[in-house]
C-alpha cells in the first residue's frame, strides 16, 4: 500500500455543501492551516479562513465538480452552482493537494489547524492568541513538505 494511501484507522470525514447538492467522503488529511490572505477572506467572507489539505487520492466529491473559477492566478477554485458553497481548491504551487474549508465537514473536531499562513495579511483588529507557526506569505515550504511528513 503506498505511504499516503488511507489506512483502516484514518477516520472518515463527510460533509456537504450548504444546499446538500455535492456530498464529500476525505481522509488522512495532509494538514489545516488558517489562511489570512484577502482572497481567502473574499471567498469566505470571513476574517480568516481554515482550510484541509487532502491528497487528491483521499477525497471525493459528489457529484464531480466540473466549473472552476480562477480570479487570482496559479489558484483555481470549484463552487456548488446552486448554493455558491465554497467546495475546494487548488493552488499551482501545491500540485499535489486540494484545500477544503474545514466549515463544509460534519464534524471538523478532528481538524484542528496547524498553522497560520499569509499572517502577514491578517486583520489589525483579529485576536489569536494561539502559538501555532506563522509564516508572512503563504507557507508553502511548509504546507508542500506537510503530505511527506505525514507519509513517513
Amino acid at each position: 500500500m503506498p505511504p499516503d494511501a488511507p489506512t483502516s484507522e484514518d477516520p472518515v470525514l463527510t460533509g456537504r455543501c450548504y444546499c446538500g447538492a455535492f456530498s464529500l467522503s476525505a481522509s488522512a488529511p495532509l494538514t489545516v492551516a488558517y489562511c489570512h490572505c484577502a482572497d481567502c477572506r473574499r471567498v469566505s467572507g470571513a476574517p480568516v479562513s481554515a482550510f484541509a489539505a487532502f491528497d487528491p487520492q483521499n477525497i471525493t466529491i459528489t457529484p464531480a465538480p466540473e466549473t472552476s473559477v480562477t480570479v487570482a492566478p496559479g489558484v483555481t477554485r470549484w463552487f456548488c452552482a446552486k448554493c455558491g458553497t465554497h467546495l475546494q481548491a487548488h493552488y499551482d504551487y501545491l500540485p499535489d493537494q486540494l484545500y477544503v474549508p474545514i466549515g463544509l465537514f460534519d464534524d471538523a473536531t478532528s481538524l484542528k489547524p496547524e498553522s497560520h499562513s499569509h499572517s502577514g495579511s491578517k486583520l489589525p483588529w483579529l485576536c489569536l492568541t494561539d502559538t501555532l507557526p506563522q509564516a508572512e506569505g503563504s507557507g508553502r515550504a511548509r504546507l508542500s513538505g506537510a503530505g511527506a511528513s505525514r507519509k513517513t
